[in-house]
């Protein structure tokens, strides 16, 4: 069996307000990137990691990252793309044909266990799609466009949906390149793709099954974002 993983490490930074993006930003000494491309290295099953990267970034990622801390199992650095499913879409045609199981994750959420990433490998395995989450807290309501509340869904049911997501490497490689050939129908339907759950079951009618997570496996946006990671560090051995 042989298992990869696609790190995303395209995003600009623009919400946290600042000129570094978020993924090279210093967290306890060292790029918030470092610490998801680490966890995967180290999981004993992943053969290989592709990391994405916007192109002006890709020297960068290899030599202050990949080649500073001895990163062997990241094969290539690919250039991402203009949306995150155009960045995923490079990151699994990078790909062997031969890879069984690909976890696609986001280079902005340091926090991922090897527990976490471990446990979306079982259940991708018997259900074809897994994804990370954990259960909402709050009271979640929906509402329509005038901010007016219309429904309250059963919080047990709630989930909040992180990342790594696992998939059958070729099932999610087909279905993104159904995605591709659909792009312009979807855009002129005003359909936002936002993560590749989404793609799996309108591309391949596949549905994830929800591996409970962690609630520090955070996406860092913002500048609390930030601030709170930095809470987290210190704990992360």
């Amino acid at each position: 069996m042989k298992c990869a993983a696609i790190v995303l490490a395209g995003g600009t930074g623009r919400r946290m307000g600042n000129t570094i993006p978020k993924q090279f930003m210093d967290l306890n000494g060292k790029p918030v990137l470092y610490y998801s491309l680490k966890t995967f290295s180290e999981a004993e099953f992943i053969d290989e990691i592709i990391a994405v990267a916007a192109e002006d970034h890709i020297d960068k990622v290899g030599k202050d990252i990949v080649d500073l801390y001895g990163f062997h199992k990241i094969s290539s650095v690919v250039k991402g793309g203009r949306e995150r499913y155009h960045s995923v879409a490079n990151g699994l045609e990078a790909l062997p044909r031969d890879t069984d199981y690909v976890f696609i994750h986001d280079g902005a959420r340091p926090f991922v266990t090897a527990y976490t990433i471990e446990r979306c490998l079982h259940y991708a395995k018997k259900y074809r799609a897994s994804v990370a989450a954990v259960r909402s807290k709050d009271t979640i309501k929906i509402a329509d466009d005038d901010s007016m509340i219309r429904n309250t869904p059963d919080r047990g049911h709630v989930w909040m949906v992180q990342t790594p997501q696992t998939f059958e490497y070729m099932l999610i490689r087909d279905a993104y390149r159904r995605l591709l050939d659909d792009e312009d129908r979807l855009k002129t339907a005003g359909i936002n793709v936002t993560d590749d759950t989404m793609v799996a079951k309108m591309y391949a009618d596949v549905d994830a099954r929800l591996v409970e997570s962690t609630y520090e496996n955070i996406k860092i946006t913002t500048p609390e974002d930030m601030e709170l990671a930095k809470m987290i560090c210190p704990r992360i051995p």
